[in-house]
């Protein structure tokens, strides 16, 4: 059986680590037939938008892609690719494992960390209610605000100040904490914590604390507990290895998801799914890294790894086993790896992007 899937190349580096895991994915059997779309700044050059109609037909046709890194300006031009993406195409829920693979460079590597980030993706800060300083609305804003029978006031002036807004509902924590459980279940996981800030946001954090409580109750099979997210980091850092699954609200799942990935080793070794009730799109947790862009350097291991998640994904888990095995034993070795997984960063035996893959793709003739 062939699979139907969209392959977005991205931008910078995006285009190589695409054609990698591509190679690699092929290289298991698996019989794929791919639609091969661009998004990103490249794009926005030629045709004027970052993500041609194209691309969202063909993810709503295939109901799964594979997304190479794709830039997004800081500050100003145009808003997140990746969080359209989740938006329109109601990918609710990101799903970031953080495992140890021996071989990669880490302070914690004597811990064995395997640990799941279940980020909810549509809401909090990242649903991108915002009203800029000095626009007429914001000032509008801010006048409802501080007319309202209540002692929080916006103390700042309109044309100085602007407003972000929170929005977190209970059919949103609702459906990513059973995601969370409905994972632990299926891949044997013994314990879901939930992360929040529901000690100083008491209707935003506290609604999703509250609900992620009564939710748990319905699987009593699964242990579950609560941190508040300025302790979770700390308890990362002592003890990763205690936890198992972490459900987060978006903006705390985002930042808490690159800290995961430095316990086991950086963003180069850290693949991401996004799932919903119509689709799933894989992809690197990293940026584009435009300043490499063409030279062949940059570490194909994460989006390889996407792609072992997507094959899981499609069902051909006995293809997506090998894969992961075949990553593991490069990476093991320490011979056929890029610059970041050396022991000294300008180490000169360090292969470049297309090397690693094609490595990757002799181990699994063996495995």
């Amino acid at each position: 059986m062939a699979h139907d899937v969209t392959l977005i190349t991205g931008d910078g580096t995006g285009p190589e680590l695409a054609a990698a895991a591509q190679r690699c994915i092929d290289a298991t059997g698996v019989k794929v037939n791919w639609d091969i779309q661009e998004a990103g700044v490249d794009v926005m050059a030629r045709l004027g938008t970052p993500l041609p109609d194209g691309v969202l037909e063909s993810v709503r046709r295939t109901r799964c892609a594979l997304k190479a890194p794709i830039t997004t300006p800081v500050g100003t031009g145009f808003r997140s690719i990746n969080v359209h993406l989740r938006q329109e195409l109601g990918l609710f829920a990101c799903i970031r494992p953080c495992k140890y693979y021996p071989g990669v460079r880490t302070y914690f590597s004597k811990l064995g960390i395997n640990l799941v980030i279940v980020r909810e993706n549509t809401e909090d800060l990242y649903a991108g209610v915002e009203f800029e300083a000095g626009k007429p609305e914001t000032a509008k804003l801010i006048e409802f605000i501080n007319g309202l029978p209540v002692d929080k006031k916006i103390k700042t002036k309109a044309e100085e100040t602007g407003v972000s807004i929170k929005p977190i509902s209970v059919s949103g924590t609702e459906r990513i904490v059973r995601c969370a459980f409905e994972y632990a279940r299926k891949h044997g996981r013994k314990k879901v914590t939930a992360v929040h800030k529901a000690n100083i946001m008491k209707f935003s954090d506290g609604l999703y604390l509250a609900t992620a409580q009564r939710v748990a109750k319905e699987f009593p099979d699964i242990a579950f507990e609560d941190r508040i997210v300025d302790n979770m980091c700390m308890q990362l850092v002592q003890s990763p290895e205690i936890y198992d699954i972490l459900v987060l609200p978006n903006l705390y799942g985002d930042i808490i998801s690159d800290l995961g990935a430095g316990l086991v080793g950086g963003l180069g070794v850290a693949p991401g799914e996004n799932v919903g009730p119509n689709g799933a799109v894989f992809e690197a947790t990293h940026g584009s890294a435009p300043k490499y862009k063409g030279l062949n350097k940059v570490n194909p291991t994460a989006l390889i790894l996407s792609g072992m998640l997507m094959l899981r994904h499609l069902g051909e888990t006995d293809a997506a086993a090998r894969l992961e095995q075949a990553v593991a034993a490069v990476i093991a070795e320490g011979k056929d790896v890029t610059y970041d997984m050396k022991p000294h960063r300008n180490d000169p035996t360090a292969v470049g992007t297309r090397e690693m893959a094609e490595a990757i793709c002799q181990k699994l003739k063996v495995v």
